[in-house]
């Protein structure tokens, strides 16, 4: 079973829209997928009670572990301040990491201390588990991007992918479904911006540490 953990110690960074996405797509693959939803807003559950039956199946994964049936991926929403034990508790049930930050020079500020954590940690440093970064309601040609793409440098971690704000997350998480439920007509802008980030998800050479510009 592949577990992806998206993790950002503080609020409003956008785990949760990056969580039901990428169980979204990996459901639409044919997968067998489940989410963990360890934030205490819930959204992610409140989410997949609204998610219509005709759709691709998502599970909720209780914090208890227990179920019947095999996974083929388990998407782990971590919740605010996920740090120290937690933190290396999580790490040990995973083998990736996304990390969102939002666009401003406050939440990559905040998010420096989580990396350099990440980025020291024994299982990231042996290859066992891959760290990417990914830059939420962000545009790469502004200033925001630059400076995470600097600040970035001198870590070794790739951004996997801008995904710019738009109402195509908004109007289909009211709904309960994902970009990769809608018709690509309404969505293809978004979805290429995915491109990079899926192939990273599905790749054995995770060591290419290319960046999404467009």
């Amino acid at each position: 079973m592949q577990a992806i953990l998206i993790a950002n110690p503080k609020g409003g960074s956008g785990k949760t829209t990056l969580s039901t996405n990428i169980a979204g797509y990996l459901a639409a693959q044919g997968k067998r997928v489940a989410i963990l939803d360890l934030d205490r807003q819930k959204s992610a559950t409140q989410w997949l009670a609204s998610r219509p039956l005709e759709l691709p199946g998502i599970e909720l994964m209780q914090s208890d572990g227990g179920r019947s049936a095999p996974l083929d991926s388990l998407v782990i929403d971590s919740p605010a301040g996920l740090h120290g034990k937690n933190l290396e508790h999580a790490l040990k049930l995973v083998h990736r990491v996304i990390v969102p930050i939002a666009p401003s020079a406050f939440d990559i500020q905040a998010s420096r201390d989580f990396l350099q954590v990440l980025h020291h940690e024994k299982m990231v440093r042996k290859g066992k588990i891959f760290v990417g970064v990914v830059g939420m309601r962000m545009d790469p040609r502004t200033r925001a991007a630059l400076t995470l793409e600097q600040f970035l440098q001198g870590l070794d971690l790739p951004v996997l992918a801008y995904l710019r704000e738009t109402q195509a997350y908004v109007s289909a998480g009211f709904e309960g479904k994902t970009l990769f439920d809608l018709p690509p007509s309404q969505a293809q802008r978004e979805l290429a911006q995915w491109s990079y980030l899926l192939g990273w998800l599905q790749s054995g050479d995770e060591n290419q540490m290319g960046k999404q510009h467009e």
